[in-house]
């Protein structure tokens, strides 16, 4: 990819997120990274926070690293914080945290202590300049991305099939619900951007069903295209069997057990895209060092299916799997919001 000089273009962009965030002069701005974090998305951050006039400081944790776990990745779960309380302290009396680490703090133990003081966070992805400026957030994703968290939040039951043979059934009592749009102006809030995804984490015993990885398909732990078909067996949200022949099956096989955690097999939280600008084709065009893969679970259509921690099932482990699948036909009660792939208007 090209080289991650800092660009006028790039500037503009982070500063019109911290804008649409709401970013006053006088804020107190933390700007979040650790040792292995991308340079220029750092640099970035802190030069638009100072265009706006915020009070800027930087926050940089030391990488952390472990011989005795599979290599993670995709997780969503940044360890870099370790409870350390004066570091927190310092996170949550901001204004805003532009969290720049390699995961992010979505699953980070220490959100909620975080958010709790009022700060609000939003999670640059750790993708290439030149993605984030083509995702950049408009005037057209918060409504949508909320009225479908709206349509989500008032439904009992999700089914998901496709020509494929997915057929899943999710109950969505007792689950929680959101969605994010790049941005956020309220306190004691996160987002991530790219934005423009509907969620829910179901309660306990809620997944059951039959989930067909297509062709095609994405399996964003690995950052790699399935070229042969992956099917789950899911019974009260555990994957009971992993079926399929070839390279993409036996890696799953593999990388799931090496945690040694039932968990893992578990589902972690469900959903579908709606950011019409972000391509499904998009991860040909980047080495994997240059993404983080955030657009592919946005983009328009995809239904995501993901495994791995889920608090509102009280289920916590580092083993992660993040599936945009393709071609679904995702209904709410019976009405259809995603249909073979395309939203539903």
């Amino acid at each position: 990819m090209q080289q991650e000089t800092l660009e006028p273009a790039w500037l503009d962009a982070f500063e019109a997120v911290l804008t649409r965030c709401a970013v006053q002069r006088g804020d107190t701005v933390a700007v979040l990274s650790e040792s292995q974090s991308r340079p220029a998305l750092v640099a970035l951050a802190r030069l638009a926070a100072a265009r706006l006039g915020a009070q800027v400081f930087s926050v940089e944790m030391p990488s952390l690293f472990s011989s005795d776990l599979p290599v993670a990745r995709s997780t969503g779960a940044s360890p870099v914080l370790r409870n350390i309380a004066p570091v927190v302290s310092a996170l949550a009396g901001s204004t805003l945290v532009v969290d720049c680490t390699v995961e992010g703090l979505m699953h980070a133990p220490e959100l909620p202590a975080i958010l709790k003081g009022g700060a609000r966070v939003i999670y640059v992805s750790n993708e290439h300049p030149e993605a984030l400026v083509r995702l950049l957030p408009d005037n057209t994703i918060e409504p949508l991305v909320k009225d479908h968290v709206k349509r989500l939040r008032a439904a009992k039951r999700m089914r998901v099939t496709s020509a494929a043979g997915t057929d899943l059934t999710i109950s969505l009592q007792g689950a929680v619900c959101g969605g994010n749009w790049g941005y956020t102006t309220r306190p004691g809030t996160m987002t991530h951007w790219p934005g423009g995804l509907a969620l829910a984490f179901p309660a306990a015993r809620s997944v059951n069903g039959t989930l067909v990885l297509a062709e095609g398909d994405v399996n964003l732990t690995f950052k790699r295209y399935l070229d042969r078909a992956v099917t789950l067996r899911i019974e009260d949200d555990y994957v009971t069997r992993i079926e399929g022949t070839g390279t993409d099956a036996d890696l799953m096989r593999s990388y799931i057990e090496a945690w040694g955690d039932r968990d893992a097999y578990a589902v972690s939280h469900v959903g579908y895209g709606l950011n019409a600008k972000a391509r499904w084709d998009s991860m040909a065009m980047y080495d994997k060092r240059d993404f983080n893969g955030t657009e592919l679970r946005a983009f328009a259509g995809n239904f995501l299916y993901s495994t791995g921690a889920n608090e509102v099932a009280g289920r916590h482990t580092l083993g992660h799997f993040d599936l945009p699948l393709r071609n679904c036909t995702v209904q709410l009660d019976g009405a259809t919001v995603v249909d073979a792939g395309k939203v539903v208007a």
